[in-house]
């Protein structure tokens, strides 16, 4: 079935204790789009400044992503973030961002998008998510990310607490959810988002792997795929997203044994992201790849 995203497009420098890569491909609805494509195909929405070095169309090219959404928005520039990640691999410290483009008005969605039945709102401010959200008719499942910017900005809290009410699923790391929540035990934190609108929330804990509740009380715990190459952690949390509603869009369903399996398929698609710099990790990945890992991830967690 039809699966939309719209996130960020952007010019990466990440620092990690593995490497450099300057000037590189980044941005969440990248990530999404090409851990999705894996499953299903992907109608890609956002916008790049003139100033953009990547040719898109190339880097997505063999692959089932619909760039009818994305917007050349002459005379502004593209996103640009730089960052650092500790000895850890956890801990990230951002140097350098030009928010650009991403301060302007959002893309718009094109007709032919908005029938989309499954859509994925990647990390930006409530408002536009919500703007974003308006020019797609009624969907079946309704994905989104956010940040501790927006919950800690009364500015911005109001929107983010509308659009809680207006999607299915809410994906978020877990020291975003305890202070969204107000609470330090992830559970509690979960059952208190949950009454703010979303049927379920995903509580990404990094390389202590995932939590998933839904309204109906039914939770789902998942380690984190035992990866042995940990290069660069930028983009595995929406790659992480991108395979779970790929594999959703792929079957068309939604119940929770469903979401579970989706949950899988999208922990082992980030542990490719994290393999290597920038998009590399998954475009050296096949569908047959990480079908071989989820089912490594089967035995590993069966008893």
């Amino acid at each position: 079935m039809s699966l939309l995203v719209t996130g960020s497009i952007g010019i990466d420098t990440v620092k990690t204790p593995h490497g450099v890569s300057e000037q590189c491909l980044g941005g969440s609805s990248i990530y999404f789009s090409m851990a999705a494509s894996f499953f299903a195909p992907v109608r890609f929405v956002g916008v790049v400044g003139d100033d953009c070095p990547f040719d898109l169309p190339e880097v997505f090219k063999g692959r089932d992503v619909d760039l009818g959404g994305l917007e050349v928005r002459a005379g502004s520039k593209t996103f640009v973030w730089h960052g650092t990640y500790q000895e850890n691999m956890n801990d990230r410290t951002t140097d350098h961002v030009e928010l650009n483009v991403l301060a302007e008005a959002p893309p718009k969605v094109p007709g032919a998008f908005q029938d989309s039945q499954f859509v994925f709102l990647a990390n930006t401010a409530p408002a536009l998510q919500l703007e974003l959200l308006g020019q797609v008719a009624e969907s079946k499942f309704v994905a989104a990310d956010t940040m501790n910017l927006w919950i800690e900005d009364p500015g911005h809290l109001p929107a983010l607490k509308e659009l809680l009410q207006k999607i299915d699923c809410l994906v978020i790391n877990d020291d975003e959810a305890k202070l969204l929540a107000g609470h330090s035990n992830l559970i509690k934190a979960a059952e208190d988002i949950l009454a703010m609108g979303p049927e379920v929330v995903i509580i990404k804990k990094g390389e202590s792997g995932s939590l998933m509740c839904n309204r109906d009380g039914r939770r789902f715990l998942l380690p984190a795929y035992p990866a042995t190459e940990v290069n660069d952690p930028t983009g595995a949390g929406d790659s992480f997203a991108g395979g779970f509603l790929g594999y959703l869009a792929e079957t068309g369903r939604t119940d929770f044994d469903t979401l579970k399996l989706a949950l899988a398929y999208g922990t082992v698609v980030a542990s490719f992201t994290i393999a290597d710099f920038s998009l590399d990790g998954l475009t050296g990945a096949t569908r047959t790849d990480i079908d071989n890992r989820l089912e490594a991830l089967r035995h590993l967690t069966s008893f």
